[in-house]
């Protein structure tokens, strides 16, 4: 793998965001990594920098001023070929009835999972148009099935889809994607379920992972896609010859 292939993955520190972070480095891609949790983004540079160049910037992609730090690393690049929008809110915990949801609560949901990934791909589209990328938007089967209590967070997931399918649609240079991961076994996930033991979901780098890397391999059509899916056709196909993953299918 060419080490002059970029990515940006938001809520890097945990969870998806981390898995994919280390396979991605494991193929040598040049990283932009950033969460809210500081200390687990060091601790994710150290491990990650014995195969890869890794650059972290804590901080929220709800704040306008974090989202120009990260533009001010990749105008430093000169490229990006990949940007993960993966950081997530599921708002107030234990999940609210929407009776129960605040205005302030719900708007925060959506400046998180919403006009912070839209307004983060805006500004690396330049980028991204340039070479050909991909934008991955991470949703969720609360985008399209529906659970009592989870409204607020199905919202934006369902808003985030929509964003994902329309940028695809409208920008031919580009793939846009939304994936669904399906459960997993992440911090995330065990918020929503507090008390519950959710050992038996998968972890993401069984499920979500191996999905993601299809779809930079394989450059399927801009949409949504459901990472279950995805690997039913890779459980069904030949196995491939060796190749590297990339955005712009160059090996």
């Amino acid at each position: 793998m060419n080490s002059a292939f970029t990515a940006l993955i938001t809520g890097a520190s945990r969870g998806l965001g981390r898995a994919l972070a280390g396979r991605l480095a494991e193929q040598g891609w040049r990283l932009l990594l950033t969460g809210r949790a500081a200390d687990d983004l060091a601790l994710a540079a150290a491990e990650l920098a014995r195969t890869a160049e890794v650059v972290v910037r804590a901080g929220d992609v709800a704040q306008a001023a974090h989202r120009e730090e990260l533009l001010g690393v990749v105008t430093g690049w000169g490229r990006l070929d990949l940007l993960v929008n993966n950081a997530s809110t599921l708002g107030p915990t234990p999940l609210h009835r929407l009776e129960d949801l605040t205005p302030e609560a719900l708007s925060q949901i959506l400046a998180v999972n919403v006009v912070g990934p839209h307004a983060l791909t805006r500004v690396m589209l330049p980028f991204l148009l340039a070479d050909g990328g991909v934008v991955l938007d991470i949703s969720s089967d609360a985008a399209v099935e529906h659970y009592d209590t989870w409204g607020g967070y199905a919202a934006s997931k369902a808003a985030l889809d929509r964003l994902a399918l329309t940028l695809g649609s409208e920008l031919s240079g580009i793939r846009a994607y939304a994936l669904d991961p399906g459960d997993m076994r992440t911090a995330m996930h065990q918020a929503a379920f507090q008390g519950e033991d959710i050992s038996d979901r998968p972890l993401p780098e069984e499920v979500a992972v191996p999905a993601i890397l299809r779809l930079l391999t394989r450059r399927p059509p801009s949409g949504r896609y459901r990472a279950g899916d995805l690997l039913a056709e890779s459980a069904l196909e030949s196995p491939p010859e060796a190749t590297s993953t990339t955005p712009g299918g160059v090996a």
